[in-house]
């Protein structure tokens, strides 16, 4: 890609995460507006998909699937690891609470007391930022099934805002943050070789 279009795209991310910022609660109550039975039930079951246990076991079964795509487990494993560490640190250094414990929307008890703790602040999304940190690895490893998981990953960001969870600045930095994540982690494995060869020498003596 052109480093011109790559400029323009990080102007217009930013300009739309300034945006976010500025209308968050007036979006998350026209979003809430759509709930209804059938999409509950539908965002429940993603909810439940984007559990970090679930999302960590799928993506490593895909990579242990196929042996030749087993060296890169570990550039996934840190890329993970990278994502739990970051979104941690943001939330408790912004420390924003969520929408439905500001009273802008309601969201469900399940949810809430699972979104309670005192150190589970809003911002950025995790679930957000774990799904959209595997697009990159995926785009190369499994391109067939990349759109698939893109698919997914935007459904569940969608999620975190349909339950009063996150606020849209939330998911979008966590997207973003996942993303790039995903990207420097490839970068720097494909010149270094770091993981690779700790996989040698641990899978391949």
């Amino acid at each position: 890609m052109k480093k011109d279009n790559i400029v323009f795209i990080w102007i217009l991310m930013a300009f739309i995460v300034f945006i976010s910022f500025y209308f968050d609660s007036e979006l998350v109550k026209i979003i809430s507006l759509i709930r209804g039975d059938i999409l509950n039930d539908f965002f429940m079951m993603i909810t439940f998909l984007s559990n970090e246990i679930i999302v960590f076991s799928f993506l490593t079964i895909l990579f242990l699937w196929k042996e030749h795509k087993r060296k890169w487990i570990l550039p996934l494993w840190f890329t993970i690891a990278l994502s739990v560490g970051i979104s941690c640190l943001l939330k408790f250094a912004v420390q924003r609470l969520r929408p439905f414990q500001l009273g802008i929307v309601s969201t469900f008890p399940v949810l809430e007391k699972a979104s309670h703790l005192v150190w589970n602040f809003s911002f950025p999304s995790f679930q957000a930022m774990l799904v959209f940190c595997a697009i990159p690895l995926l785009s190369k490893k499994f391109p067939k099934f990349k759109n698939i998981w893109i698919i997914f990953a935007i459904l569940v960001a969608f999620s975190r805002v349909y339950f009063g969870l996150h606020f849209v600045s939330d998911v979008i930095v966590g997207s973003l943050i996942g993303y790039v994540l995903g990207i420097i982690v490839i970068k720097t494995e494909k010149e270094h070789k770091f993981w690779n060869k700790i996989y040698n020498k641990i899978f391949k003596k």
